[in-house]
């Protein structure tokens, strides 16, 4: 049953070329089944290439969405409807499993099974897979070298199963060959088919605002980085040449469209915001770094202030005087 996400796998074509690739990459199917009762439970699975979605499943575990036109690698139709056909009998057999096996397991409602299995790529050849299973959050038990371990904070729960897996030898060499040889071959597929998606370049942009005020006399500098792709980025508050140690950086987080955001934030003295910038690094600027001075955007703000605030006045007195003239 818990060769589940490794349907996705087993169907999966060849083909492909890593010209070019030089940084580890990932395909990984993930599944997340919670079951809150014996007749109630809700399944989610996704394949990701890296930190990009590609795949998901429907609610019925039925049919395979693809998040992105190349998403469907070299399958054809054809191919994709076996594999939904395919998938959707073994995400049965899964649900239907885990409810049998939960009281002799020990599992009790609601708990929640997460599993994740897949390959990595290093410069275009295979350098590793996984496959792992978590119960409520917590190491269960993982497939290493052509069997199944069970984690060492796990106990007898997952030594029992880890028993029950090992006794079918043969369904254990079929795991290490979709592990180690079809799944190497899918990802060098896909990245073929999504070659321009996935090495386009979109430049970030970048803008300053304050905080929340840490306290009294000290000031929040924020700097906001948006729209870029690919993910790696590198951003921080600078004076002059020198980084700012205390810069701290958010989490990069996912938009919409694909692209991703960062904010690096600052905090100091309000009499030492003056002289600072934030500095921003990314593939797509070609080393033509953005940098943006807090001092121009504060000098900014007193240009704008200077500008409305007399024309304010203007509109007062004229509407002043065309009371008063008018009566």
């Amino acid at each position: 049953m818990l060769f589940l996400l490794l349907s996705l796998l087993a169907v999966l074509p060849g083909g492909g070329n890593a010209d070019g690739l030089k940084e580890p990459v990932s395909f990984r199917v993930i599944l997340i089944s919670s079951f809150y009762n014996h007749s109630w439970k809700r399944n989610l699975v996704s394949g990701c290439l890296g930190d990009l979605q590609t795949h998901t499943l429907d609610r019925n575990c039925s049919t395979i969405i693809f998040l992105w036109p190349w998403s469907r690698g070299n399958f054809s139709n054809e191919e994709w409807k076996e594999l939904e056909m395919l998938f959707h009998g073994r995400c049965v057999r899964f649900l239907e499993g885990m409810h049998r096996y939960s009281r002799k397991l020990q599992f009790e409602y609601p708990f929640e099974i997460q599993v994740t299995g897949g390959c990595e790529l290093h410069s275009g050849k295979f350098s590793g897979s996984f496959l792992r299973i978590a119960y409520q959050g917590s190491d269960f038990v993982s497939f290493q070298n052509n069997s199944w371990l069970a984690s060492p904070v796990a106990g007898n729960m997952a030594k029992r199963l880890c028993k029950v897996f090992n006794q079918n030898q043969h369904e254990n060499d079929i795991t290490r060959s979709l592990l180690s040889d079809t799944c190497p071959r899918f990802i060098l597929g896909l990245l073929d088919a999504g070659k321009a998606h996935l090495q386009r370049q979109v430049k970030p942009e970048a803008w300053l605002s304050r905080g929340l005020s840490p306290g009294p006399g000290h000031l929040q500098l924020v700097c906001h980085v948006s729209g870029f792709y690919p993910k790696p980025v590198w951003v921080t508050w600078m004076r002059g040449e020198q980084d700012q140690q205390g810069t701290q950086r958010g989490n990069i987080l996912p938009n919409a469209d694909g692209t991703w955001y960062l904010r690096a934030t600052l905090e100091v003295a309000t009499g030492e915001a003056a002289g600072l910038s934030c500095r921003v690094k990314h593939s797509s600027l070609e080393g033509q770094d953005i940098i943006l001075y807090w001092e121009h955007r504060s000098s900014m703000g007193l240009i704008i202030l200077a500008v409305i605030v007399p024309l304010l006045l203007l509109i007062g007195l004229a509407l002043w005087f065309r009371k008063c003239c008018f009566r």
